[in-house]
């Protein structure tokens, strides 16, 4: 831990509660505004396992910004660091929620309401009581429904508003003064369609395939697990901007399995086809029929880890598979090091770590940087 002495010169009105330096309580200001705030840390001094306890104002005001926190207080070496990066944080929130309340003009609301006319309020998915945040509804070619959400200043249509969109690239508007919300939804239908051939080719592996990742898959993911047989999987990322060219691939599953898979991927390589879909291109490189939706259940591919008993280990599924084709046992690569790491007859080489499967004895590996 660092010293009191700098605490106290970047929180003076922050002080210590008992004599283990665990608890803290008092103050930190911001913006010339003082926020009630107590932490209270493990014996061990982890930040990671802090607790931190503040006033419901405050809470409101850092709401949106949490995982940021949660994500400096596993990075911060100490409880100095950490204030100066909360400081920091609730800096930009104040901005942040002093911007939203800005009182808007007149002309700012008349012209909104105008273009929101002019638009279309069936094209109006949600609308904010402030008139600040809106959600513009629209639908592709293909009949998928899609949302743009728009966050608009008081500068409004001198400035253009803020855009968040679920794109597997990004969108960048085109905006100048004269310009109004019709301008970005005409912007945003073009990208739609610019995207079509990706969602249509992601969507007819969503439905005629068992992807075990992601399990709800939105419209800007790239990748792809999907199922070949029992404890093999293929996950492939796909070029949303060439999604008919040959994607990245890489399978897991047993070798004695997925070996066979690589070659028939590098054999037949040169016959891919960008005229027929990628479904059907990876069916023919791999000379495979994928498991189909209508003949198996998803649990027949969704196999527990053979140690933990788990399907699911921080979201991810097992990604490691005993070789022995009598075995097949699933684990999760972190399950599997841990364990390896603990058997007294494991052997190690650089990060690799050698040791008896726990189904079957036979020697395996786990690579410790998976």
């Amino acid at each position: 831990m660092a010293g009191s002495g700098a605490l106290l010169r970047q929180c003076p009105l922050l002080l210590p509660q008992n004599r283990e330096g665990t608890a803290y309580e008092g103050f930190v200001t911001a913006q010339g505004r003082d926020f009630h705030i107590r932490i209270l840390l493990p014996m061990d001094f982890q930040l990671k396992n802090a607790r931190i306890e503040c006033s419901w104002h405050l809470k409101k005001i850092l709401h949106g910004y949490r995982h940021i926190l949660k994500q400096r207080l596993h990075s911060c070496p100490d409880l100095v660091s950490f204030m100066v990066e909360l400081k920091t944080v609730l800096e930009i929130a104040l901005k942040n929620t002093q911007d939203l309340h800005i009182p808007r003009p007149p002309e700012y609301y008349s012209c909104l309401v105008r273009d929101l006319e002019i638009l279309g309020w069936n094209k109006v998915a949600y609308v904010d009581t402030g008139l600040t945040a809106i959600k513009l509804k629209a639908e592709d070619s293909s009949g998928r429904q899609h949302l743009i959400a728009l966050k608009l200043n008081a500068k409004y249509p001198t400035e253009p508003p803020d855009c968040l969109v679920d794109f597997p690239v990004q969108f960048a508007i085109s905006w100048m003064p004269q310009n109004s919300l019709i301008d970005i939804y005409n912007q945003f239908l073009a990208a739609l369609e610019s995207l079509k051939e990706f969602w249509d080719a992601m969507d007819e592996i969503d439905g005629k395939t068992w992807v075990l990742e992601p399990e709800n898959p939105t419209r800007s993911a790239t990748t792809r697990r999907i199922a070949i047989g029992n404890n093999v999987s293929v996950n492939i990322e796909v070029d949303p901007r060439h999604p008919n060219m040959l994607p990245e691939c890489y399978f897991l599953g047993a070798d004695h399995v997925v070996n066979p898979l690589r070659i028939k991927l590098n054999n037949n390589m040169h016959s891919w086809d960008p005229e027929i879909s990628l479904l059907q291109n990876l069916k023919d490189l791999l000379e495979i029929d994928f498991p189909s939706r209508a003949v198996l259940e998803k649990s027949d591919f969704a196999k527990d880890c053979g140690i933990c008993y788990a399907y699911r280990l921080d979201g991810a599924p097992p990604d490691q598979v005993c070789d022995d084709p009598r075995c097949g046992q699933p684990f999760h690569w972190a399950c599997l090091y841990e364990w390896l790491q603990g058997l007294p007859s494991s052997r190690q080489s650089f990060n690799v770590i050698f040791g008896d499967c726990p189904y079957c004895n036979k020697v395996r590996k786990s690579n410790g940087n998976e």
